[in-house]
């Protein structure tokens, strides 16, 4: 565990050398305060769930631009050699870095947690859907990062990585909420699809409702890509 967190440290000082980082800092904030001001005013109710909502769509592209350096940078410049080769597990190497890319993702909250201010100031929030809402938001990220972890993984070109997150991000965000909608598609494979779509997921955890399949399946998803991105260095091993 130590060694992770070593790995986890080293990739979050890292991510704030990089000035893709302020980059995503900057977007994150001016747009989440002009999706808040866009839906909070005058006779409106003091809650954050329509500003998490549009946050969520937010994260489809910052998301993967955070994760895109992860794994990929180290295979470009070959500094992914003495780490193969250092007393850590490919395993280390993986949850310590999307950790990392967690750590920056909670410093990406804090406009939040400003907006949670404002509606005190001049409303009468209800703290419960804005708890259980910001935890959503945390799972969302964590499952996107992981996607990005995967994908890093997969290709030494960032922007390869890039696009190739946004595309599995994509799938399981619009794909899952056209296909359920054609014709063709019979009740049982439209409720699975519907149950595969993050933003149905997220949806009841930004109403209030903490419902632990809701937590189970970001959990099993951010676990599996996870999975997958070590099998992917460790297949690198045998090259």
């Amino acid at each position: 565990m130590g060694r992770t967190l070593i790995i986890a440290r080293r990739e979050l000082t890292g991510l704030f050398y990089s000035p893709i980082a302020y980059v995503v800092l900057g977007l994150f904030a001016l747009g989440t305060t002009l999706i808040f001001l866009g839906s909070f005013g005058p006779g409106e109710p003091a809650e954050l769930r329509p500003t998490l909502r549009g946050v969520v769509w937010l994260m489809v592209f910052l998301m993967p631009a955070v994760s895109m350096r992860l794994i990929s940078e180290e295979l470009r410049s070959g500094a992914i050699e003495p780490l193969m080769t250092a007393p850590v597990t490919d395993t280390q190497v993986v949850v310590g870095k999307w950790l990392g890319a967690m750590g920056f993702l909670g410093a990406l909250m804090l406009p939040l947690l400003g907006l949670v201010v404002v509606l005190e100031v001049y409303g009468q929030p209800d703290y419960g859907p804005i708890v259980t809402g910001l935890v959503g938001l945390v799972l969302v990220g964590g499952l996107y990062l992981a996607i990005g972890t995967f994908a890093s993984a997969a290709s030494e070109n960032q922007i390869i990585a890039f696009l190739l997150t946004v595309f599995v991000i994509c799938f399981f965000t619009v794909a899952m909420y056209l296909l359920p909608q054609a014709s063709f598609v019979g009740a049982g494979l439209r409720q699975a699809m519907y149950y595969l779509n993050v933003n149905m997921q997220f949806e009841d955890l930004n109403k209030g409702l903490l419902d632990s399949s809701n937590v189970i399946y970001f959990v099993s998803g951010t676990a599996l890509f996870l999975f997958f991105a070590v099998k992917l260095l460790e297949s690198r091993r045998w090259r």
